[in-house]
């Protein structure tokens, strides 16, 4: 059976062919480079070593945000910037992100004060692509826009607008928008080496993970943009290099949105530990986070430590009437943050920069590091700058302020689970009146259709039972239990269509339950 993946990896045959750039990297950042690349007319290759978005991307506490706390910072060009790209993705894909408002209780007059000034000093960095107005409102309203929060000593409170998206979803459609700009990109092609033209890069030696066949793969530039693995490739480069980034790990739990029936997000402004917590309605769940733990060792797969699983639940028990218990966490997800690394070592990961960092080692290779979802684009358009400038390669205007990103329309019905493939949604309806089989539930409890395990697989890359369960459908960080019910389905279903045996789909189900485990608290 031919497959999409065939015909991509065609695209890498001949030895002759040179790229003009090779991205390393499936994350916003790397699929963000890849874009900007493609809609400029440059021959792009894109490599992950695993799934798109398996490692950060897709464990963000789902905001498109200027960041409230870094304007407490000081950091005013970090917002603004970010505010404005805010605006932008909500243009260029407002099928997968909307406006969302939050509300700060606050329980001193001092503080209600003190927020209303500060957030309509946000408002003002928004310019014209601000999302709404600031207002103060009495304990009242605060009570009836947060069903569920904590009424005793409540003064009032403030409500702000940021935005709010599904990052998976919106990695799957910058790899389907960068195939459309003409560029290839692959997932589980593990780059391994580096290839020189006496001491300049010249290309990457990669494996394709599925056939264990390797590619010695030519290119005018090479980008790093692997997120918590840059020092890996860097040490590829020149071995002995100082580290780049020091891992910050954020943990969020899901919890029923019984907890808190809102459509609108709870921000609690100052934890224990001087981090912003937040308590935000997505999908039909409501997600609760996040931490800031430096770490020193990682993984593809990290996880909750009990201190980050305790801290969460006893700051979310101060703020709701109804007091969540472990046995009430339906998954608890881990995602690790790039920050760049600190001057000194007794920085705490919180007051690291954000901010991106681009760097240029004298073989030529370009690194990309830190930065955030909310500000991909912008992270992107300055790398290809520096890559333009390092290789030689044609100065060309960047079009991806103005681009609209796959699946992207304007009439979104958020009560539709299916509102995340946009102008898709019709034609993944379409596959479910194909097989009468496929129009049926994945599982009892969601409203998960068999059409989108069909439809990952065929149109959106899918390879494994967990890139449909955890990057697809989203159910693994939804409900860990639900998800591991479902896998058996899913693994059938692929098999089908991909031309796997028996022993494929066994091999995928306990794979997929063994890591799915970790998304369970034990009680």
């Amino acid at each position: 059976m031919i497959t999409a993946r065939d015909n991509l990896l065609r695209s890498l045959s001949g030895p002759e062919k040179v790229w003009d750039i090779i991205i390393v990297g499936g994350g916003a950042t790397g699929l963000g480079t890849a874009l900007d690349a493609a809609s400029r007319g440059f021959e792009t290759l894109l490599l992950e070593q695993a799934d798109f978005a398996k490692g950060t991307s897709s464990r963000s506490t789902k905001l498109v945000h200027g960041g409230v706390r870094y304007l407490a910072q000081g950091n005013i060009g970090l917002v603004r910037e970010a505010l404005r790209e805010r605006g932008l993705l909500l243009k260029n894909a407002p099928h997968l992100v909307k406006n969302l408002p939050f509300v700060i209780p606050v329980y001193s007059w001092f503080g209600r004060m003190y927020y209303s000034m500060g957030l309509r000093m946000y408002d003002l960095l928004s310019g014209r692509l601000s999302f709404g107005k600031t207002r103060s409102i009495p304990k009242a309203e605060v009570i009836k826009l947060l069903p569920g929060i904590e009424p005793k000593g409540l003064k009032g409170g403030v409500v702000y607008h940021d935005g709010q998206f599904d990052d998976a979803r919106l990695a799957v459609n910058l790899a389907q928008t960068c195939l459309e700009q003409g560029a290839i990109v692959l997932n589980y092609f593990h780059v391994t080496g580096l290839k020189k033209d006496g001491q300049k890069i010249s290309g990457v030696i990669a494996v394709d993970l599925e056939t264990g066949k390797e590619y010695r793969l030519k290119a005018r530039s090479v980008v790093n943009a692997t997120g918590v693995f840059v020092d890996d490739v860097l040490q590829m480069d020149s071995p002995g290099t100082k580290p780049l980034v020091r891992p910050s790990q954020g943990v969020h739990l899901v919890l029923d949105r019984s907890f808190m029936p809102s459509k609108d997000a709870l921000m609690i402004p100052k934890t224990e530990d001087g981090r912003v917590l937040f308590a935000v309605p997505w999908h039909d769940k409501l997600v609760v986070g996040t931490t800031d733990t430096p770490l020193d060792e990682y993984s593809l797969e990290p996880a909750a430590l009990e201190s980050e699983i305790e801290f969460i639940l006893k700051t979310a028990r101060k703020y709701l009437s109804r007091q969540p218990q472990r046995r009430d966490v339906l998954s608890v997800f881990a995602g690790l943050r790039p920050l760049a690394a600190p001057q000194h070592s007794a920085a705490k990961t919180r007051e690291i920069s954000r901010s991106h960092r681009i760097i240029v080692s004298d073989s030529g290779l370009v690194t990309v590091t830190g930065g955030k979802w909310t500000t991909y684009r912008k992270m992107a358009e300055d790398t290809l700058g520096k890559v333009i400038e390092t290789a030689n390669l044609e100065q060309v205007q960047c079009k991806t302020m103005d681009l609209s990103i796959h699946g992207s329309m304007h009439t979104t019905d958020w009560n539709d689970h299916l509102y995340v493939y946009g102008s898709d949604r019709e034609k993944v309806l379409a596959l479910a009146k194909e097989n009468p089989g496929w129009g049926k539930k994945l599982h009892p409890k969601y409203d998960y259709l068999q059409a989108e395990v069909i439809w990952a697989v065929r149109h959106e890359m899918a390879r494994t039972v967990e890139d449909v369960l955890a990057r697809r459908v989203r159910l693994l960080f939804l409900d860990a239990q639900a998800a591991m019910d479902s896998a058996p389905l899913v693994a059938k279903l692929m098999a089908a269509e991909l031309g796997k045996n028996r022993g494929w789909q066994e091999g995928q189900v306990a794979s997929f339950l063994q890591l799915a485990g970790n998304y369970l608290l034990q009680s």
